[in-house]
């Protein structure tokens, strides 16, 4: 809109489009509630009020008016839909904008997946802004589908949805000076730089800030996110479908601080985003658990609007979007309207029809495996102790342990007696035919096996169970289906989620995907396992970056020495 007809219809001169009168408007600027209307023009906000003159006037009979939530840090491949199908899901919860880190897919195709997720992006009913991936592969010790160097990064600069550097979830390569790691610190010294440095303290974390890296979201513990706050960083609260930190850390934030915090989702899965909600679902919680509302609410409006230096946007006032949501009460928060841009976009849980359907776009296949090389025993060898990940309820870190060995003709099995199932990554991406074994306590498998071509960050196929054959029955099942997600008993395949984009999101749409996931953790439940959401919970068992103990293609690592370690112990 140009600026001199804005300003007339700010003055009252010219009709506004639409008057939405009779309101409370939430103001996170001054943390009041005021009784008033909003007037809206070409996409924005033009005044406050409720005599505006307007061509279209709704009486919103004392409902509340707050800014459009924003997703601060969120991987929409963990959705398991590409992005339209993730904004059917979100957006009428409230959800107008959204950051995200494409480095799922990235870790898959490379600069592809990246050029995917932005085209893919285009003609959905909320606006997503991309942090390009800092760290593809995540670490030195795993093989993935595509390498992003800083050369690589710089041109996606110019691309106006591109705001800044992803995760930077290679702390010891910043804390080590490594080149790479450097240059790309330095393409972007003057964009925002996201970071991921998971009990990194004292003299390592005041590196790591002064190396221009803004945020956190991996904090599990008020004391952890206080440092990162009185260091200057952005603390993210994430409330994810299995890392969910929200009501540890709510104690850290206090009327001093609460403008440095912000709401992520970071990975959740379709059941949780349909049963739960989105960011609706934190503020909703904080809520509940004391937290003032309108603070709950500037948390997920303003603060990342500011953070992301989207000035447009977080907040109704004169001049900013009109990406508005519309509620009857704090206490349960449940959207009624929501628009974008000025278009009501979302009423009473559902998004209203698009003018641009959505678009399939092609991807190509991304399962090469050399099944030839591809070996699941582990011999004894003399051995009779191994190293065992545990599980830690709700989070994605692991302990480690070391267990008595479980040895059958010569080799270490699984001992379900004691949870203690066998694990094994097989490399998806370079036909290399690398296969990482390990045991893992937590999973409570009683039969058969589970696997998934999602497995963080370079989404190698994992497997996990009781026996070698139903371990390669799931493992050759998900290559099969250009990847997925399985549950296998005696070699039958019980229930499955294909996932053909990039092995990492469906083609189907939203509730077909539920309806898949549902009878996936049912059936995995009757196979013995109790967790929530434990494809995700296995997902984290590859991530190298995350301590204690994890599993590549490469072998096990120990994330405290960010090396390999042997998996049969002395």
């Amino acid at each position: 809109m140009e600026i001199s007809e804005l300003i007339k219809v700010a003055r009252g001169e010219e009709p506004a489009e639409l008057l939405l009168k009779n309101a409370r408007v939430v103001n996170v600027f001054s943390g009041e509630i005021e009784e008033t209307g909003v007037a809206i023009t070409h996409s924005r906000v033009i005044g406050l009020g409720n005599d505006y003159p307007a061509n279209r006037t709704v009486d919103l009979n004392g409902k509340y008016i707050a800014p459009g939530f924003i997703d601060a840090h969120v991987h929409i491949e963990s959705a398991m839909v590409p992005p339209f199908e993730f904004a059917r899901a979100v957006v009428p919860h409230g959800t107008t904008s959204v950051i995200i880190d494409p480095h799922e897919i990235a870790n898959v195709l490379g600069v592809e997946g990246i050029r995917y997720m932005l085209e893919a992006s285009k003609y959905t009913p909320f606006s997503v802004y991309v942090m390009v991936p800092s760290c593809v592969p995540a670490t030195h010790l795993e093989t993935n589908g595509g390498i992003l160097r800083w050369s690589d990064l710089i041109p996606f600069k110019d691309d106006p949805w591109v705001i800044g550097l992803g995760e930077m979830m290679n702390y010891p390569g910043v804390l080590f000076r490594d080149q790479e790691v450097l240059d790309k610190l330095r393409a972007f010294f003057n964009r925002r730089i996201d970071g991921h440095a998971p009990g990194v303290t004292g003299r390592d974390l005041e590196a790591y800030v002064a190396a221009g890296i803004a945020s956190d979201h991996e904090c599990t513990n008020v004391e952890e996110a206080r440092e990162k706050i009185r260091l200057g960083m952005r603390v993210m609260i994430r409330e994810a479908s299995n890392a969910q930190n929200l009501k540890a850390l709510l104690p850290v934030i206090t009327a001093k601080n609460a403008r440095r915090i912000l709401f992520v989702t970071d990975d959740r899965f379709p059941a949780d985003l349909i049963d739960q909600g989105h960011i609706d679902y934190i503020v909703r919680t904080a809520i509940r658990e004391g937290l003032d509302p309108v603070t709950a609410i500037q948390i997920a409006t303003l603060n990342a609007s500011e953070y992301f230096n989207l000035h447009d946007r977080g907040a109704i006032s004169p001049g900013r979007r009109a990406d508005l949501i519309i509620f009857d009460n704090f206490e349960n928060l449940r959207i009624e309207q929501v628009y974008r841009g000025g278009v009501l976009v979302a009423r009473n849980g559902r998004t209203l029809p698009q003018d641009v359907p959505p678009r399939n776009l092609p991807i190509k296949n991304s399962m090469n495996v050399n099944w030839s090389k591809v070996d699941l025993r582990l011999p004894a060898s003399g051995h009779k102790k191994i190293r065992v990940m545990g599980m830690v309820p709700d989070q994605i870190t692991t302990t480690q342990s070391v267990e008595d060995a479980l040895i059958k003709d010569g080799n270490v099995v699984a001992d379900t007696a004691r949870d203690i199932l066998k694990i094994a990554v097989i490399e998806r991406h370079q036909n290399t035919g690398n296969v990482g074994i390990g045991f893992v306590h937590g999973l409570k498998l009683k039969q058969g096996a589970i696997g998934s071509s999602v497995a963080h960050d370079s989404h190698n196929i994992i497997v996990a169970g009781t026996n070698d054959d139903d371990l390669m029955s799931a493992a050759r099942a998900i290559a099969a289906m250009q990847g997925g997600l399985v549950a296998v008993k005696n070699g039958e395949v019980l229930a499955r989620v294909p996932l053909p984009i990039a092995g990492l999101m469906s083609d189907q749409p939203l509730e077909r995907v539920r309806s898949q996931m549902d009878h996936l953790v049912d059936v995995t439940k009757d196979l013995g396992s109790d967790l929530h959401a434990p494809f995700m919970a296995m997902a984290f068992l590859a991530l190298p970056v995350i301590p204690e103990l994890k599993l590549t293609d490469r072998g096990l690592v120990d994330v405290n020495k960010f090396d390999f370690v042997p998996v049969l112990v002395d």
